[in-house]
């Protein structure tokens, strides 16, 4: 209980000192979250490759994995194609529904699902 109760406080000093500098109590969520929300996936289905596209100059700060539909984890090469586009190479998996899973820092992240034909 005691725990709960610093945490909270904890978390009611960071909002007063973001707000007190000018930012409102929605941007600190809508920042980094918001920014993945936004981005694009495609081609969807997918044949070779699925391009995942920014609005921001983002893909060398993002980390990219696929994951089936199940969860577990597969290898897939990605490569950043310039500071808005990442691409990742889908030609080597079976057909079926993946997870693309998509990480800015440590704090948030987004999945996108994608049809591989």
């Amino acid at each position: 209980m005691k725990t709960s109760k610093f945490i909270l406080v904890g978390l009611l000093v960071v909002l007063l000192g973001t707000m007190a500098r000018g930012q409102s109590a929605e941007s600190l969520s809508a920042s980094s979250v918001d920014v993945l929300k936004t981005a694009r996936v495609f081609p969807n289905p997918a044949v070779e490759y699925i391009s995942l596209k920014f609005e921001q100059p983002l893909a060398r700060q993002v980390t990219v994995q696929v994951h089936s539909i199940i969860g577990n984890l597969l290898e897939v090469e990605a490569e950043v194609v310039d500071d808005y586009e990442v691409r990742v190479k889908v030609k080597e998996l079976p057909a079926g529904y993946y997870l693309l899973d998509v990480k800015l820092g440590g704090t948030s992240h987004n999945a996108f699902k994608f049809l591989k034909r």
